[in-house]
């Protein structure tokens, strides 16, 4: 639906109303940006675009400034921020809205007006009368998670804006490496496309080589690469860890958040849960959800079991100062290594 939109808006083809909300800011703010660049020209920005918060200004006040026509230009833009009306929640209101105008405008938008509702709700009250004719009138956006294959559309359409190609190879090692994060991705995808500029594409080298790793990320590489006995490799970003004064102890628990993960995955997919499923049951991506089944092949469920009691034992020691903390990570790997958990 997002790209739907998107699409429409780049052709110049606008709803009189629009309704974005949901728990990820990034569309909602791409959103907006696409309609400020494709509804108003440069010079119009100062006369034609408005912005209200609702939680401090009267609903009327923004209708009014809708119905006005605009000056030197085609259209207004009017960016209404947290209608807070149109959930369950009470907000933090210094005003009361004139509710009654605002339904009576929907009935007959401005022509020349484009009026745009903008909220970080993870839902709507859909009992509300003034929702349910918003979101028949309006062009909705409900701005939540990408899933994997819309984070790879929307990879290659960024990429083509920066004017460059990106392999598929290099689409998996990105999320891979920098999460789901869209302001993140966003970051990386635009220094990638200037250095691979030249070539016109982005490549799995280049990111390899450019893309810096969150602790989470060298956590996942370092987990990897132990599962698959490349015990020098794991020390060796065990030890660039230490080195940009990463805590051992930090360390421990992101380890131990991997494996329970890893864990999950394990026992789920017993269960028969798919990978949507197990993503909304333990309320992570599901692109994570792959990446953790993955390393779940490798494991016995017995194995991940006596990991997760090591890694118990490991944190007490660490929070009692029982045993040198980097010497716990140092053997933690290399019993890992060796799959001999059970006499760590």
């Amino acid at each position: 639906m997002v790209f739907d939109i998107w699409k429409q808006i780049k052709a110049k083809s606008f709803s009189s109303v629009y309704l974005l909300y949901g728990t990820e800011p990034y569309l909602i703010n791409e959103t907006k940006q696409l309609l400020i660049n494709h509804a108003l020209l440069p010079e119009e920005l100062d006369f034609n675009l408005s912005t209200y918060d609702l939680e401090e200004t009267p609903i009327e006040v923004a209708i009014e400034d809708a119905e006005t026509f605009p000056f030197m230009g085609e259209r207004r833009l009017i960016i209404l921020h947290n209608p807070y009306f149109l959930t369950a929640d009470k907000g933090k209101a210094k005003v009361e809205h004139q509710l009654n105008v605002l339904e009576n405008y929907l009935k007959d938008p401005a022509p020349y007006t484009i009026l745009v509702f903008s909220g970080a709700y993870e839902k709507l009250d859909e009992r509300k009368k003034l929702t349910k004719q918003i979101k028949k009138n309006a062009a909705v956006l409900e701005a939540k998670q990408l899933n994997e294959k819309e984070l790879h559309v929307w990879m290659r359409d960024r990429a083509s804006k920066n004017g460059v190609q990106i392999d598929e190879e290099a689409i998996n090692l990105l999320l891979t490496l920098s999460g789901m994060n869209l302001f993140m991705l966003t970051s990386e995808m635009d220094k990638l496309a200037l250095y691979g500029n030249d070539e016109k594409r982005i490549t799995v080298e280049m990111v390899d080589q450019l893309v810096s790793r969150s602790l989470e990320q060298n956590i996942f590489t370092l987990v990897d690469k132990v599962v698959h006995r490349d015990i020098e490799a794991a020390l060796r970003i065990f030890y660039d860890l230490l080195k940009l004064n990463e805590e051992p102890i930090k360390i421990l628990a992101v380890i131990t958040n991997q494996f329970r993960l890893i864990y999950q995955v394990k026992e789920l997919s017993r269960r028969g849960y798919g990978q949507n499923q197990m993503a909304g049951y333990i309320k992570t991506h599901p692109f994570r959800v792959k990446l953790a089944a993955g390393q779940a092949r490798l494991f016995s469920e017995e194995e991940l079991s006596q990991i997760m009691d090591v890694l118990a034992e490991a944190d007490y020691q660490m929070k009692t100062g029982g045993m040198n903390k980097q010497l716990l990570i140092e053997l933690f790997l290399f019993k890992l290594n060796k799959r001999d958990i059970e006499v760590l």
